[in-house]
């Protein structure tokens, strides 16, 4: 590879447990709604005109029925890879969220739930992830279906920022995020 690896880092369609605002995590089962199927094949239409060459999902239910619409529209064989999961929330995984963010400091990148992993943890897992996809990229432009937390780490990552710095803002569900990686 010459120039830049370019990313389309895709934020699966909203899921059972997005709707009824319960923690996610890595927790394998919940799938996509009838709004998320939509906002699938929505993401599916857009990334198609984005022309990838390769197509990679986690292996998350609701990421792997969203990277199903991708592969339709794109005409791409996607595989799946576990880096790509959510930040993993171990015993807060299944619960309310709005009851944890009084309880939780989302700010330090050190912190997990027992059983789960820390910013910092996530960070270094799409850090790792992303530099053996530069060392040895399947296309010059590579679509990730993936998850809210970890296109925030990977952000971080291709600009170089510490799990400290990783954006506020998670991407919406059924979104593209474009980034350059360079090798």
């Amino acid at each position: 590879m010459t120039g830049p690896l370019t990313l389309l880092l895709v934020r699966h369609g909203q899921s059972e447990w997005n709707a009824a605002g319960l923690m996610q995590g890595q927790t394998p089962h919940p799938p996509l709604t009838a709004l998320g199927q939509a906002q699938a094949a929505t993401v599916a239409q857009e990334l198609a005109a984005l022309r990838p060459g390769a197509l990679v999902s986690s292996d998350l239910l609701r990421a792997t029925q969203t990277a199903r619409h991708c592969a339709r529209s794109t005409g791409l064989p996607f595989s799946t890879s576990s880096e790509l999961r959510e930040q993993g929330y171990g015993v807060l995984e299944g619960r309310p969220s709005r009851e944890l963010w009084d309880l939780v400091d989302w700010t330090d990148p050190h912190w997990a739930a027992e059983g789960g992993e820390s910013l910092a943890q996530l960070h270094r897992r799409v850090s790792v992830y992303l530099g053996q996809l530069a060392a040895e990229p399947p296309a010059d432009v590579v679509a990730l279906v993936t998850h809210g937390d970890t296109i925030r780490a990977a952000q971080a990552v291709v600009c170089g920022l510490g799990p400290e710095a990783m954006p506020a803002v998670t991407p919406p569900n059924g979104s593209v995020t474009r980034l350059q990686l360079r090798s």
